[in-house]
């Protein structure tokens, strides 16, 4: 079965939106910074949710941004099922126990794709992509297209 999952950058970092280059210098949820790790989401609307909660607000009015699709074979996958989570694996800001988790994924090397629940809408589920994985290239990365984020999100 083929899953498509969806990246939205700044038009600015859409040649590199695959490299895994922000979460290695920044870190994030599921990876200690130096750890390279794509985030992206089972659907648009999710991947609009996931960018807005990590941006200062006026951020989406001034920036141009891109969506870019992406799909794998679901055999290339791992799936963390949310009980097996530790019970922290959602609080804000983000805990060791996930980054631990998502760190020991990617150096395990072990599958191309982790799909695990999102924190900002559990019912619904990331993809995180190993870029360093030997499996890499059966990847199918779309076309990078303008995304434009409705400018009622931003209350003033």
């Amino acid at each position: 079965m083929t899953v498509t999952a969806w990246r939205i950058v700044q038009s600015r970092w859409a040649d590199t939106a695959f490299s895994g280059y922000g979460a290695r210098l920044e870190g994030g949820r599921w990876n200690f910074a130096g750890i390279s790790m794509v985030y992206t989401a089972e659907s648009l609307a999710l991947s609009s949710l996931e960018m807005i909660v990590h941006l200062p607000e006026d951020a989406l009015l001034y920036s141009e941004y891109v969506r870019i699709p992406v799909r794998f074979d679901t055999e290339l996958m791992t799936v963390f099922p949310r009980e097996s989570l530790p019970s922290d694996w959602n609080s804000i800001p983000e805990s060791e126990s996930t980054q631990k988790l998502g760190t020991a994924w990617a150096e395990k090397n072990e599958s191309l794709i982790l799909k695990i629940p999102s924190s900002v809408v559990p019912e619904e589920h990331n993809y995180l992509i190993n870029p360093r994985h030997p499996d890499y290239h059966k990847l199918f990365i779309g076309e990078p297209a303008p995304f434009r984020f409705d400018p009622r999100l931003i209350k003033s």
